[in-house]
């Protein structure tokens, strides 16, 4: 099991162990160092307020206090002008694990500097009962 200091990243291992397999894809840097730093247990012990995948959230801009209804999701259902955002995503790796009142900051592809508020978890697959997805 791997240890974050703080302790308030989890992912389930499914999870981990789908993404450590995703065939075809170089996991970015940012990715790498979540899934490295995050607490790992079984999808029946996450918490019901971290994101997982296939999590809805709302998230909202620390600066333009935006708000967005975000999916967290694989690559290849990944459509992002419909709030489907990419685990490999800068915005998607920064979500992973975090749990609502975090903030989660990521940097563009031409590197700005970015924040959002988790505000609310719409739906995670694990609090529905939904164990393997």
């Amino acid at each position: 099991m791997h240890k974050n200091l703080a302790g308030e990243r989890l992912l389930t291992e499914i999870d981990f162990a789908r993404l450590k397999n995703l065939r075809g894809a170089q996991l970015p840097p940012e990715l790498v160092d979540t899934l490295e730093s995050l607490d790992l247990v079984p999808s029946r012990e996450i918490p019901p307020d971290i994101i997982t995948m296939c999590s809805q959230v709302t998230i909202e801009d620390l600066e333009s206090k935006k708000r967005q209804k975000l999916t967290l999701c694989y690559p290849c259902d990944a459509e992002p002008h419909l709030g489907f955002i990419s685990v490999l995503s800068p915005v998607g790796a920064s979500l992973l694990g975090q749990r609502v009142g975090a903030i989660a900051r990521w940097r563009t592809p031409n590197g700005d500097a970015c924040a959002a508020e988790i505000v609310t978890l719409l739906f995670q697959p694990e609090a529905s009962g939904d164990y393997i997805t």
